[in-house]
């Protein structure tokens, strides 16, 4: 309905009902069918249906899939493998790291070692040393007079 326009009422426009009109069937003729040439266009063909009806296009063979070709080594055991070798790969860093601490550790050790025996030994000069031998000026007092602040000996 249009507003625009009301002499086209929905009771003033006709209906229209088509009808399909049935075809006539074919008349049967048997082509005979050409074998194809591989890799080239095949040629037209007609077929002949069981009711009499008459199909007429190419005859295309189904494409065959291209045979896949399995890896002669499965990528399972390409993957286990090299994993393997990062694992051996991972395996001797840790070696050679827990190697390198216990060298680091030995020699520390041994660093500390020296340097408690050399300062043990620098103390142990220190404390005998001292109790043998004061050090500094000896002084014999012989008996002296002290008289008016002057020393007389």
């Amino acid at each position: 309905m249009h507003p625009e326009h009301p002499d086209h009422a929905p009771a003033e426009r006709a209906v229209e009902v088509h009808q399909p009109t049935p075809l006539p069937p074919a008349v049967a003729v048997p082509t005979p069918v050409m074998p194809v040439q591989p890799n080239t266009v095949p040629a037209v063909a007609s077929i002949v249906l069981p009711d009499g009806r008459v199909v007429t296009g190419y005859a295309i063979d189904p494409t065959q899939p291209e045979p896949t070709t399995k890896p002669p080594v499965s990528r399972a055991a390409v993957n286990v493998a090299l994993g393997g070798v990062g694992f051996l790969a991972v395996c001797g860093g840790l070696v050679l790291l827990t190697s390198f601490i216990a060298a680091l550790t030995a020699f520390i050790t041994q660093l500390i070692t020296l340097a408690a025996v050399i300062f043990g030994g620098w103390i142990a000069v220190q404390f005998f040393s001292a109790s043998g031998h004061q050090g500094g000026t000896t002084v014999n007092i012989r008996k002296a007079t002290f008289k008016r602040n002057h020393f007389h000996s």
